[in-house]
């Protein structure tokens, strides 16, 4: 349907807003959060059930959050950076009175009892929680289905896989069902929906977003030291304010590190790697890495095309971390869920990853801190990487299940997405292409704590590109 066409002028406008304009003006009292709330759940009720994006909708969790921030207001109070801004949530994070399914039939029942540290942090800045958002079954593919929510499609274009495993996420964003979505990123959650719904999306560095779901047993060490939670959202600056809310400290997370969200000076030089590792990749994602090198150039930066410390390596060794963890805490779960598309993907990140024994653990975890050296040496030097965010132009809708070969060639497209995490880094990824052409994007790296660079060269390069709108439902 045309979303022009269906929607009367007030909730069209509030919808396309940015998060930032929206806590601006709720905190001027130009609009109130429950206006705000009222208008986005009356805009999931009529737009989500095309794409499935958020399968628990919290409406009456999300105006008692706006009143509450409206009272705030009344009294003189200040309301938080969030005021009013409507969030989502993934269904694999803790919030109190709600299943973290983690797309499980067999977690249909798991309530939590108390929000994790990131809800709670959204909570207290005065953002509105209106849903949460699907994930795959144990959040472990690039594509968005499982037996329990059933399928998300993508907005921008239902042909295609919205991303996984924060592939709700994304497409809420790209619906303006919420103006912020939360993922998590063990392997490219975050980055890849954004990526495919043609929004933008942060992976922190590791320790920056505080994580904890006291509904069930700490995660083993590959996601201890792998797996983070950030922001989506339709704007570099919305990117940017959400971060610093996720990012307020919890002593519940002893990986968490109180880090200045601002960082000394730096050098404006980025290093532009069209293929690394020799992946192969699509020559209209080169062209857009090399476009936004140029709008970086013109802007003052130098650039160098030069290649990137290993990749393939770190992809490798997330591989060995992450299955290594599956088959010991999953594989009897993904056996009793009888979710065939998982199942297959289980089988094939294990055959792909090699022996999981405990020797090929610690020498992964060994080789890990070779690589975390040579990229912090590489990234002093060159405070931006630019490179793809994957190999491959969107995928289309479940063709990861095809066959072990699709598999194979999702899986090496994909390497920027597994290889990152094993370092700790922060990455971008920057919608630079979504009107009238195929979705594209670019994946900005930077050092370790370092997500202001990305600030500062992503807003760069989003202002010399397509505006993010919402998607034609």
């Amino acid at each position: 349907m045309s979303q022009g066409k269906t929607v009367f002028g007030k909730l069209s406008n509030d919808i396309r807003r940015q998060a930032y304009e929206t806590a601006a003006l709720v905190r001027k009292k130009a609009l109130s959060a429950r206006e705000v709330a009222e208008l986005h759940l009356d805009w999931i009720g009529k737009t989500n059930p095309q794409i499935n994006a958020i399968v628990d909708v919290t409406s009456d969790d999300a105006l008692q959050s706006a009143d509450a921030v409206d009272a705030k207001i009344a009294r003189g109070e200040d309301p938080g950076p969030l005021a009013g801004i409507p969030f989502t949530v993934k269904v694999n994070v803790d919030q109190a009175g709600r299943h973290t399914s983690n797309g499980l039939s067999l977690q249909r029942d798991l309530i939590a009892k108390v929000d994790s540290p990131l809800v709670a942090n959204i909570r207290r800045a005065g953002g509105v929680i209106v849903g949460r958002t699907n994930t795959p079954a144990f959040s472990m593919r690039w594509f968005t289905k499982n037996n329990l929510h059933g399928e998300t499609l993508n907005p921008r274009n239902t042909s295609l896989t919205p991303g996984g495993s924060s592939g709700g996420a994304a497409a809420a964003v790209a619906a303006g069902l919420c103006a912020v979505g939360h993922g998590t990123d063990i392997a490219g959650s975050i980055r890849y929906p954004a990526y495919a719904c043609g929004v933008h999306g942060l992976r922190p560095s590791h320790g920056r977003v505080p994580a904890r779901n006291a509904s069930g047993p700490d995660r083993m060490i590959g996601a201890q030291l792998m797996a983070v939670s950030g922001p989506i959202a339709r704007s570099i600056a919305d990117l940017k304010l959400a971060h610093g809310v996720l990012s307020l400290a919890d002593v519940q997370d002893p990986w968490h590190v109180a880090m200045p969200l601002e960082g000394a000076g730096y050098v404006k030089r980025a290093a532009l790697t069209l293929a690394p590792d020799g992946m192969e990749v699509d020559p209209s994602i080169k062209e857009a890495l090399r476009d936004a090198a140029k709008v970086l150039e013109a802007s003052g930066w130098e650039i160098e095309e030069v290649a990137c410390p290993p990749m393939r390596e770190a992809a490798d060794i997330n591989a060995t971390l992450w299955m290594a963890e599956m088959e010991l805490g999953a594989a009897e779960l993904i056996k009793r869920e009888a979710e065939p598309d998982s199942q297959f993907v289980f089988a094939q990140m294990k055959r792909l990853a090699g022996p999981l024994e405990l020797e090929a653990v610690m020498r992964a975890l060994q080789s890990r801190t070779a690589l975390m050296r040579a990229w912090e040496q590489f990234l002093q030097r060159y405070p931006v990487l630019i490179c793809p965010v994957s190999g491959e132009l969107p995928f289309e809708r479940q063709s990861d299940v095809r066959s072990e070969a699709d598999f194979e060639r999702i899986y090496e497209a994909q390497m920027t997405q597994r290889g990152l995490p094993v370092m700790g880094m922060p990455a971008l990824a920057v919608a630079t292409g979504h009107t009238g052409g195929p979705l594209i994007g670019v994946q900005l790296v930077s050092a370790r704590f370092r997500e202001d660079i990305l600030f500062d060269a992503g807003t760069i390069i989003e202002a010399a590109s397509p505006k993010v709108e919402i998607a034609n439902l």
